[in-house]
């Protein structure tokens, strides 16, 4: 598919700013996926394009965070190829289930999710005492958002910040540097899948991937310097995006 210059400056400006959004908070998706639709992409290829510039900005930000000391090698040694065969797995389970049954449910886990943030207020210094088995927790959230993000996807990096937060007691910085170490795996294990399937454009995706890895950079690094208020400002309004995008979903299908 051809598509003009302006078009493509137009979707790496996008991809920028989604790598930014992403990199803090989970959610670029929300951007780049309706404006691949807008370009004229089949929503198959678009998914597929989607995927195959967004991994770029998530691995900006692994690359970023891990220069700056948030990433535990051993823990990535750990997350990351659980998180891949999660996606994996999410993946064949797409080819017999009908993905339009988690909408609800993913809808009041995002609300649940909200509130979570909002009430909470998980910051930057950890809850609490740490879990017995860290690794072994760190594992089980990698392969079963890395599952979801497979099968279905909108909201994985959100997702995965909560569950860092909430089950391995982190800060948020701490948890937003974990969770992109497993959406990177999961990205790079579901484009791998659907560049082998011949569904990513990467005419389009390659111009995006620059405006994304960038944005993951500064996204990143913003993330690290404001800390957990910023972060906790961008995960609010990611999650509400996603629930009024879902809650729309459901009532216009």
């Amino acid at each position: 598919m051809d598509l003009s210059f302006t078009t493509l400056i137009s979707l790496s400006v996008v991809a920028f700013i989604a790598g930014v959004v992403d990199a803090i908070a989970g959610g670029g998706g929300l951007l780049t996926l309706p404006a691949l639709l807008a370009a004229g992409l089949d929503p198959h290829f678009a998914l597929g394009t989607n995927k195959g510039q967004s991994v770029f900005g998530s691995f900006a930000s692994v690359v970023r965070f891990a220069r700056a000391g948030y990433i535990d090698p051993a823990r990535a040694k750990i997350t990351f190829p659980l998180g891949a065969l999660g996606a994996i797995a999410g993946a064949a389970l797409l080819l017999v289930l009908d993905r339009e049954v988690l909408k609800p449910l993913v809808l009041v886990l995002l609300v649940a999710a909200g509130v979570f943030v909002a009430v909470k207020r998980p910051g930057n210094a950890p809850a609490g005492p740490g879990p017995a088995r860290p690794l072994l927790i760190a594992g089980l959230i990698a392969v079963a958002i890395g599952a979801y993000d497979g099968f279905f996807g909108p909201g994985t990096g959100t997702f995965l910040i909560i569950a860092f937060v909430t089950l391995l007691h982190e800060s948020l910085p701490k948890a937003t540097a974990d969770a992109k170490v497993v959406n990177f795996a999961s990205n790079l294990a579901t484009v791998t899948m659907l560049g082998i399937a011949g569904k990513v454009v990467w005419a389009i995706a390659l111009p995006m991937a620059a405006g994304q890895f960038l944005g993951g950079l500064v996204g990143a690094s913003v993330a690290i310097k404001g800390g957990a208020p910023i972060i906790r400002g961008v995960v609010l309004s990611v999650l509400a995006g996603l629930v009024a995008k879902l809650a729309y979903d459901l009532l216009t299908r």
